[in-house]
């Protein structure tokens, strides 16, 4: 996201409403508003549904209609079509795995805010060459994780991250720890079994634990 694409009507960023973006998968688009509101009850207002089933525009649909407490956004955003459905499905902002000029350049004309994904220095440079200040780090285990962030601080300290891929409960608070990190990306707090069993409680309680760890 960008610090000149606000949050809404507010100048909230996306990295700042909570610790945790939950990183949603849904196969049936009826747990969407079920979902959403035990995150949003946990403390956990920004949701990421990524765009991996057929279910995902009718998930983001429904919680941007009934759940209004809610932020949702969209997740694997990887084409000009994919934003252009996501901002009619009603998302509030845009999530990438990584970026090339076409999708940054259509991210950027749909007004909202929008985590382009990065792995690598060059890549942040060439993002903040462009005024793109607030990225995704993806897959952020794999490319090194928080010895790779940290190092990325002091050279870098204009760029801001939300660390997501690979990370759990137990790992999300030494991200978080760094002044770089504005937020993490999980899906620890929204299982698969319990969103099968539609064990929302649950999800509520692990939503809850993920809120608190920046107190």
């Amino acid at each position: 996201m960008t610090s000149s694409a606000p949050l809404a009507a507010s100048h909230v960023s996306v990295l700042d409403l909570a610790p945790v973006v939950p990183v949603v998968v849904l196969e049936d688009a009826a747990d969407a508003v079920p979902l959403a509101r035990a995150l949003v009850a946990g403390g956990l207002p920004a949701i990421e549904v990524t765009l991996r089933t057929g279910a995902a525009l009718d998930a983001i649909r429904a919680i941007a209609g009934n759940v209004p407490e809610a932020v949702v956004g969209a997740g694997t955003v990887i084409s000009t079509r994919n934003v252009a459905e996501t901002v009619e499905a009603g998302a509030r902002f845009l999530v990438s795995p990584g970026w090339t000029d076409t999708l940054l350049d259509a991210m950027k004309a749909s007004g909202l805010p929008f985590l382009p994904g990065v792995s690598s220095t060059s890549e942040v440079v060439a993002l903040l060459e462009r005024g793109v200040n607030e990225m995704k780090f993806f897959p952020a285990e794999a490319a090194g994780g928080t010895a790779y962030l940290k190092a990325l601080a002091s050279p870098l300290p204009q760029a801001r991250f939300c660390p997501t891929g690979g990370i759990s409960l137990a790992s999300a608070p030494s991200y978080l720890a760094l002044p770089n990190v504005g937020c993490v990306g999980g899906s620890w707090m929204v299982p698969a079994d319990a969103v099968a069993a539609k064990d929302w409680a649950r999800v509520e309680q692990l939503a809850a634990g993920a809120a608190a760890l920046r107190g």
